[in-house]
C-alpha cells in the first residue's frame, strides 16, 4: 500500500497557521517525523498534527518546548504572543484597536460622555457590569483588561492631560449594585484632583444643550494632525479629516460652556455619592 502523501498547507492565514507553518519547517529540516518530534517534546503525534495544520493554537509551553528543541532563540513564544494578543483585538469593536494606539500617543485628550462613564475613568467593576452584557465572562474579563490598561496614560512622568464632560447622567445611571457606583462616583472623585484631569458637569437641570447628540472624544498630538473618535452601536469610526474635527472642537467648547465650573462638578460628584 502507497503511504498517503501528506497535503501541501497553504500560504498561513492566521497567527495559528503560521506558527503550525514554522514548525512543520523546523521539524522537517531537523528530518524528523511527527511521531519523533511528539516523543522528543511529551505531547502526541495527533496533537502536533493538529497544531501544523493550524487546526489548534499551542499553548504558551509548547511554544517554549519548540524553541528549546530547535533552539530558535524565543521565535514559537513570540508567535504565541501573536496570537494571544490578536486574539484580543478580535473581541474588540471595529474601530477601537486603532483608536486605543492613537489615545496612547497623544498629549491632550479632550472628551465628552452622555450615557456613562467613559472607559478611562472607569473602576474594574463599574467596566465589568457594562462590557458583560451579550458576552462571555472571558471576553469580558479581557475589555476590562484593555480599558484598565489604557488608563496607564493619565499617570507615570509624563501624563496626558485629559479634559472630560460628563452629563450629570452619566454619572447617575445605575451601573450594577450601590457598591459599584459607590466605588465608581469615588473614583471621579479621587481622579478629578491631579492636575492633568480637568472634570466637569453639565447639570441635569441644563436642558438641551449641544451635547444632547452624543459621546466623542479628539484627540490632540505635539506632532501630528488632531483626530476625532466617535462611537457607535457595533464599532467606532477614527475621523481625521481636519475639517470635521474642527467641528468637533467647537461643539466641545460649546458643551463646557453649558457645563459647571471643576469646583462646582466635584461638589455636584460629593453629592452623588452622598445619595448613594
Amino acid at each position: 500500500m502507497v503511504p498517503r502523501r501528506p497535503r501541501d498547507l497553504e500560504v498561513p492565514k492566521t497567527p495559528v497557521e503560521y506558527f503550525g507553518a514554522e514548525l512543520r519547517a523546523c521539524r522537517e529540516g531537523a528530518n524528523l517525523g511527527r511521531p519523533q518530534l511528539a516523543a522528543k517534546l511529551g505531547y502526541t503525534p495527533q496533537w502536533v498534527g493538529q497544531i501544523e495544520r493550524g487546526e489548534s493554537a499551542p499553548s504558551e509551553d509548547f511554544a517554549k518546548d519548540c524553541d528549546t528543541l530547535f533552539e530558535t532563540k524565543g521565535v514559537f513564544v513570540r508567535i504565541w504572543e501573536w496570537i494571544q494578543r490578536l486574539g484580543h483585538l478580535q473581541i474588540l469593536p471595529p474601530g477601537f484597536p486603532e483608536f486605543i494606539r492613537r489615545e496612547a500617543e497623544a498629549s491632550v485628550i479632550h472628551s465628552f460622555e452622555a450615557m456613562a462613564v467613559t472607559g478611562l475613568f472607569q473602576t474594574p467593576e463599574y467596566a465589568y457590569e457594562q462590557l458583560k452584557t451579550s458576552r462571555t465572562p472571558e471576553e469580558a474579563e479581557k475589555l476590562v483588561e484593555t480599558r484598565l490598561s489604557r488608563q496607564a496614560i493619565l499617570s507615570g512622568e509624563d501624563p496626558c492631560h485629559v479634559v472630560v464632560v460628563f452629563d450629570e447622567y452619566a454619572v447617575r445611571r445605575p451601573v450594577g449594585g450601590p457598591e459599584v457606583m459607590r466605588g465608581q462616583v469615588q473614583h471621579l472623585i479621587d481622579l478629578a484632583d491631579p492636575l492633568n484631569v480637568t472634570m466637569q458637569i453639565v447639570p441635569s437641570a441644563k436642558g438641551s444643550y449641544p451635547g444632547v447628540m452624543g459621546a466623542f472624544t479628539i484627540l490632540r498630538f505635539d506632532e501630528e494632525p488632531d483626530a476625532a473618535y466617535v462611537e457607535g452601536h457595533v464599532g467606532g469610526q477614527l475621523i481625521e479629516r481636519r475639517s470635521t474635527v474642527r467641528a468637533y472642537a467647537l461643539r466641545f467648547d460649546l458643551i463646557r460652556g453649558a457645563a459647571l465650573s471643576t469646583d462646582e462638578s466635584l461638589k455636584l460628584l460629593e453629592a452623588i455619592l452622598e445619595s448613594l
